[in-house]
């Protein structure tokens, strides 16, 4: 009988992939992080209750955000946290409270909302599920992911002639219109999702439900290499800080050292400013209520913030090898050799002297490489949660990110060095390096 020897490379990878498929959305993602932790040995917490911030590891759920702490048996007044942030969400579509609509040919569609910054064009001809959470009469929530249910069929080109030459121009409204039955007025959207989910339409209150790509992660390249998947804008920096998490898990309570802080927000990709994001207090509240718990007053607080530290972990670009020139000329980053730190002299990105410091030590201490990105002056820059937590906190904070090809479209590509390397390089910031 044969067998496969895997590297750790590999185990990684396919733990990426279940981990992808388990997460639809970011409601998903919370209660899964949570999930793992809580087998790793976490204790629950819950907002309502007093907080918890004896040694050990603690898990919070807030929607669609989540936050873990690690407290160590000694806190000195030198304690401060070391955070990782990341964000649950990616550019998806939103189903409307009008959940469906038909045309006059007797078509039958979902009605849905741009959420984020997607590449539209991506998401036609794809077979797209449902995936979310509903909230029932009786104070549940469930969530729930459905089967393939929809697609945005493509104008042929028959009838678009300069598609190729003139480029494909979409109107939201109109041209980003998934499909999901035809003649059939009796169809029954919210009937078919509670059948995945277990529960009488009936007993639904209201839900948050979104369409995502059917097709599941998958690898690709000459050895394997290559990694694709929607949503890894920004799951490769949970999935990233969440194995990194079970590693230090594995070696127990740490004895000293800072308060290790995970943090995943919601809602990065539409600004962040909700109670589940960077904007909100959430991240505040975690480390106030924790530093309380530990017996600190306000001046302690604010000593703690003080010596407190955030690596913002979200995708990065790697040079497009079709698109070079949008890069800048002197500094190329390109998937496979390791995770990228984001700079930017107008703090779109937080990154500065002391936090790339403090990244090339985490990357030295792991062996990990890392690679430079700054923007084309030309170029426009986005941004991340980073500035958010460095304005809301005073805490030092560094940007950096696995890189990504294809970032927001429904299909992204990463490199499975890069995923590793991200979480080992985490693994040594928690550490202390």
């Amino acid at each position: 009988m044969g067998y496969f020897d895997y590297s750790e490379t590999d185990v990684h990878t396919i733990d990426y992939q279940h981990f992808l498929l388990d997460s639809p959305s970011p409601y998903h993602v919370a209660d899964l992080v949570a999930q793992r932790l809580v087998d790793a040995g976490f204790t629950r917490q819950d907002e309502t209750e007093p907080w918890d911030a004896s040694p050990g590891g603690h898990v919070m759920v807030r929607g669609g955000a989540v936050a873990a702490w690690v407290v160590p048996t000694s806190v000195t007044e030198q304690t401060g946290f070391r955070i990782v942030g990341a964000h649950t969400d990616s550019p998806v579509f939103h189903v409307k409270p009008s959940l469906t609509s038909s045309t006059a040919d007797g078509w039958g569609q979902i009605d849905v909302e741009v959420y984020g910054g997607m590449i539209w064009n991506s998401w036609l001809d794809r077979e797209l599920a449902v995936a979310g959470r509903l909230m029932m009469k009786d104070g549940r929530t469930v969530l729930v992911r459905t089967g393939a249910l929809a697609r945005i069929p493509q104008l042929a080109i028959h009838l678009d002639r300069g598609v190729n030459p003139e480029g494909l121009k979409l109107d939201p409204q109109k041209h980003l219109h998934p499909v999901w039955t035809v003649d059939n007025p009796e169809a029954n959207f919210m009937a078919e999702v509670a059948k995945y989910a277990g529960v009488s339409v009936a007993d639904i209150a209201s839900h948050d439900l979104i369409l995502i790509p059917q097709q599941g992660p998958a690898t690709f390249g000459e050895s394997g290499q290559f990694f694709a998947a929607g949503q890894q804008d920004n799951l490769s920096s949970v999935h990233a800080g969440l194995t990194a998490f079970e590693r230090l898990t594995k070696a127990g309570t740490p004895t000293d050292g800072d308060v290790r802080i995970f943090m995943c927000f919601n809602h990065e990709e539409i600004g962040s400013a909700t109670r589940e994001g960077a904007a909100g207090p959430i991240l505040q509240t975690v480390l106030e209520r924790t530093a309380y718990a530990l017996g600190r007053d306000a001046d302690g607080v604010a000593r703690m913030f003080a010596a407190s530290s955030c690596i913002s972990a979200d995708a990065a670009h790697s040079v497009h090898p079709n698109y070079a020139e949008y890069h800048d000329p002197a500094t190329h980053p390109v998937m496979g050799r390791g995770p990228v730190l984001k700079i930017n002299a107008n703090q779109r990105y937080a990154t500065d002297g002391e936090g790339i410091a403090l990244w090339k030590r985490a990357c030295a201490a792991a062996g990990v490489p890392s690679q430079d990105f700054v923007s084309n002056n030309a170029m426009p820059c986005g941004s991340t949660i980073g500035p958010i937590t460095a304005t809301r906190l005073g805490i030092l904070t560094v940007d950096v990110g696995v890189g990504l090809l294809s970032m927001h479209s429904a299909r992204e590509m990463s490199h499975v060095d890069d995923l590793i390397g991200m979480s080992k390089a985490l693994e040594a910031y928690w550490l202390g390096a």
